[in-house]
């Protein structure tokens, strides 16, 4: 069974974590909150077990880093995507005001 099945709010505050290796035996792990750190330790035993396991590495060392700014996600609306196809291609405004799209 998936994290994402077996607990959703665990795999919603950890989806946006980042995993960079520095070198073989360093990993470090960027988080956006400590909130979702704090979900992420309800599972992090198992989590660098399999791991380690996974990666055939067991000294591997996991260091943490809170990088707020680099992992924020953006939420896109209906608007805000046809904003962004608008710069790619102007002639979708006057599409826009031809057929008046429900963009709310």
């Amino acid at each position: 069974m998936s994290l994402r099945a077996k607990d959703p709010v665990v795999y919603s505050a950890i989806k946006s974590f980042k995993l960079e290796k520095i070198d073989e035996k360093l990993v470090q792990i960027q988080f956006p909150s400590s909130s979702a750190k704090q979900e992420f330790d309800k599972i992090s035993i198992e989590f660098f077990n399999h791991f380690r396991h996974k990666v055939n590495n067991h000294s591997v060392v996991f260091d943490f880093k809170h990088e707020p700014q680099n992992l924020k996600q953006e939420v896109l609306t209906t608007k805000k995507i046809f904003e962004k196809f608008v710069e790619i291609n102007p002639l979708l405004k006057d599409l826009d005001d031809l057929m008046k799209f429900d963009l709310s």
